[in-house]
């Protein structure tokens, strides 16, 4: 289940970056006294009294600036606000309430998300600096009084925070819905593709709310199954600075891929691969998604009966990090092989959650081990004593071991590939945890 989002957010220097590190606990987000440090949007997951949510820290909203990178990082804080579910302003007492904190409460407002409003930098012990009542002209409530620094009143404000999160839903035990996430590069044809899926085959199309409230899923349930997609391209730059365009797309496909079941990795069958492409992919990756890799705009390829393949394994020494996804050519536009997209989905969905018997695993280890002996280093050789599978979704799977560090990467390939020959798991990652007997924990 996709975890709440609380976004960081306020004017520039007024310590949202320090602010953040000190809730999630790490030295993530830079800080640095010089307005505009933080530009892009991070995520980091926070826990507090059993609520786990992920935080994201946003650069300075300056509400009035026509500068181009400070237009970007107001954009860029606006998508932390459509995709929050609770929002944290930061104001900073030495400052007082200024004109711009006034601004950034009136479009926090507007959103109608819930807003906890804390005042930073009240770094003294004791008494509450007189310059914190002026803030309660905001119109958002009790203010905290927070030192981020110190770490004063943060208890306080993550109390007020979790008390503000949507309530956990035990998910409605429709294990046959299935969350597809399409992500891709800008104008690579993922709203056109939603489009038309929305619209063919009977479809069945109503507007659900997502985690990101102001997002619009579109729900689909023809002869192949029920499926939720979930587009990632939704909200249009508003100026015509077109730098750095491409990281916005990374940051909606983030927050897409937390919540889906399956990725479909849209590909601009005109352009080929690109870095941003990889990028993409490797998000879902990480979060240990099936994947599908869709090569779209495949009607306007000048082609001849050799230019699929071509192309085939061309992307398959692109995505060589993610063999395991398989390929299907599309066109969004004509709906050509959307038949074939719905029955991978389905397909790399139930391979994501292939559960293999612990008796069978030890099977395929004992082969594998015979075929290709374990590494040794230093005349201790690698003892892999068995291997069971821990979770799903992606694919885990516990090895006890001897020595840790002798189950090099290289091998513990090979005992990936020995799996996938036997059991398929095919569009999905496969996951090792390595400990040595003995042990409670991973290594």
């Amino acid at each position: 289940m996709a975890r709440p989002v609380v976004a960081v957010v306020g004017r520039p220097n007024v310590g949202k970056s320090t602010l953040f590190n000190k809730l999630i606990g790490q030295r993530l987000s830079i800080v640095k006294d010089t307005p505009g440090v933080t530009r892009d949007r991070i995520f980091a997951p926070c826990e507090w009294n059993g609520h786990t949510f992920m935080l994201a820290d946003t650069g300075g909203i300056e509400p009035y600036s026509d500068d181009i990178i400070l237009s970007q990082m107001r954009f860029q804080a606006q998508l932390a606000i459509e995709q929050a579910d609770v929002i944290v302003l930061v104001t900073d007492v030495n400052a007082g309430l200024t004109a711009n904190d006034a601004e950034v409460a009136t479009m926090l407002q507007r959103s109608g998300k819930p807003v906890v409003l804390c005042v930073n930098k009240c770094d003294k012990v004791g008494e509450i600096p007189p310059d914190y009542y002026e803030f309660y002209n905001l119109g958002l409530g009790d203010p905290i009084a927070v030192s981020s620094v110190h770490g004063h009143g943060t208890g306080d404000l993550l109390d007020a925070v979790t008390a503000l999160l949507p309530e956990p839903t035990e998910e409605e035990e429709e294990t046959d819905i299935v969350k597809v996430a399409v992500i891709g590069r800008p104008n690579a044809g993922k709203s056109s593709l939603v489009n038309k899926v929305s619209g063919t085959q009977r479809a069945i199309v109503s507007d659900i709310a997502g985690t990101t409230r102001d997002a619009i899923d579109t729900e689909v349930e023809n002869e192949y199954g029920h499926f939720v997609f979930i587009d990632t391209a939704g909200l249009r730059r508003k100026s015509k600075v077109n730098d750095d365009v491409e990281k916005y797309s990374v940051l909606r496909a983030r927050m897409a891929v937390e919540r889906a079941d399956v990725c479909v990795i849209m590909i601009d069958g005109t352009e080929g691969f690109t870095e941003q492409d990889s990028k993409v992919a490797g998000i879902a990756h990480e979060q240990g998604k099936a994947c599908i890799i869709a090569v779209n705009k495949w009607d306007a390829v000048e082609k001849d009966d050799k230019t699929m393949d071509r192309m085939r394994k061309q992307l398959m020494n692109d995505f060589s990090f993610m063999s395991y996804a398989p390929f299907v050519f599309i066109s969004a536009k004509t709906g050509q092989r959307l038949d074939r997209l719905y029955e991978l989905i389905k397909y790399v969905h139930e391979q994501n959650m292939t559960r293999i018997a612990t008796g069978m695993l030890n099977d395929v280890l004992a082969d594998a081990t015979a075929r290709v002996q374990p590494p040794t280093d230093k005349g201790k050789r690698l003892r892999i004593y068995y291997m069971t599978q821990a979770s799903v979704a992606p694919p885990t799977f516990v090895c006890f071991v001897n020595r840790a560090e002798l189950f090099h990467f290289s091998y513990q390939r090979y005992l990936e590939n020995q799996i996938r020959e036997t059991f398929g798991l095919e569009g999905t990652p496969i996951r090792f945890i390595v400990r040595e007997r003995g042990e409670s924990g991973s290594n």
